[in-house]
């Protein structure tokens, strides 16, 4: 039986209260929420905080608020409210897409956003998402309140720019008229870590070019979105010739790592192919909210 090590546990009140708990208890403390990732690191005891502060009480972090041309959804949102949320669908359809092929209900249930983006797996979803969005997280601590762009948020495999003094609370996506996005993903089975998997954001301009763009890659090797994609598509007519080479551009961006879930060249393959998947359909829900 895999038991963790000795640790304490206190239960926040406020976001305030818990800043106040990470300052008191510094590098030994450990946020919690859902844990279905950090519970099972300390099992393993990959992980050993002396201090466990539970911030599932802070309900001023679960929130999905639309503010002007931005979309504002707090760190402790559920998956299962992302999955349900009509207006997320409707404003950004990747978020569904990702949701629904993430671990299972249990864990939907309890798992939030928040959690996930601070955990950093390079094989997590909303990550991917969230970059080809153009999400800003807010985050707070003693020194106030400041907000990063993804590329910033993320440094690298299970590292964030979240202080040990600090709380992600929030993210804010950018709403953009005539935009259309999607995520499509591989695994060995249901609700399992992705073999690989793409994300795409496309904006179109009222005659139907190319405004924007941006594509992102999960578990293949890659930290933010693909680079030269955007410049590749802007202008241009939605196309399949288009959409090839971003696939290229993709592969070869890419730097996957042969494991048991496949060798390095299908791991490319899929980085072509499901680069040129989520950006048909993409330019295709982009153009029906033209339509619409």
């Amino acid at each position: 039986m895999q038991i963790p090590a000795p640790f304490d546990y206190v239960r926040a009140t406020s976001v305030d209260n818990a800043l106040e708990l990470l300052a008191r208890h510094g590098a030994e403390s450990r946020v919690i929420a859902g844990g279905h990732s950090l519970l099972p690191m300390m099992k393993l005891r990959l992980s050993r905080p002396e201090w466990l502060i539970d911030i599932n009480d802070l309900y001023e972090l679960d929130f999905v608020l639309r503010d002007g041309d931005k979309l504002r959804i707090g760190a402790l949102t559920r998956h299962t409210t992302l999955l349900e949320s009509d207006e997320i669908a409707a404003l950004f359809p990747i978020v569904r897409d990702a949701e629904a092929v993430i671990a299972d209900p249990i864990v939907r249930n309890r798992g939030t956003i928040g959690g996930s983006l601070c955990q950093a797996d390079p094989a997590e979803d909303l990550s991917t998402v969230c970059d080809v969005l153009g999400a800003q997280a807010v985050i707070r601590g003693p020194a106030g309140e400041r907000s990063l762009a993804m590329a910033d948020f993320h440094r690298g495999p299970y590292e964030t720019a979240v202080g040990q003094d600090e709380l992600l609370c929030e993210l804010r996506f950018p709403v953009r008229p005539r935009s259309g996005s999607a995520y499509e993903k591989v695994e060995r089975r249901v609700g399992d870590w992705a073999v690989g998997a793409a994300g795409a954001s496309v904006t179109l301009a009222a005659d139907g070019t190319i405004t924007d763009a941006a594509v992102g890659l999960t578990a293949l090797g890659l930290d933010h979105t693909v680079a030269g994609v955007a410049g590749l598509l802007r202008g241009q007519q939605p196309r399949e010739e288009l959409f090839v080479e971003a696939g290229r551009l993709a592969a070869a961006a890419c730097d996957p790592v042969a494991d048991q879930r496949g060798p390095v060249d299908y791991k490319r393959h899929l980085a072509d192919e499901l680069t040129r998947r989520v950006l048909r359909q993409a330019c295709a829900r982009a153009a029906r909210t033209q339509e619409g």
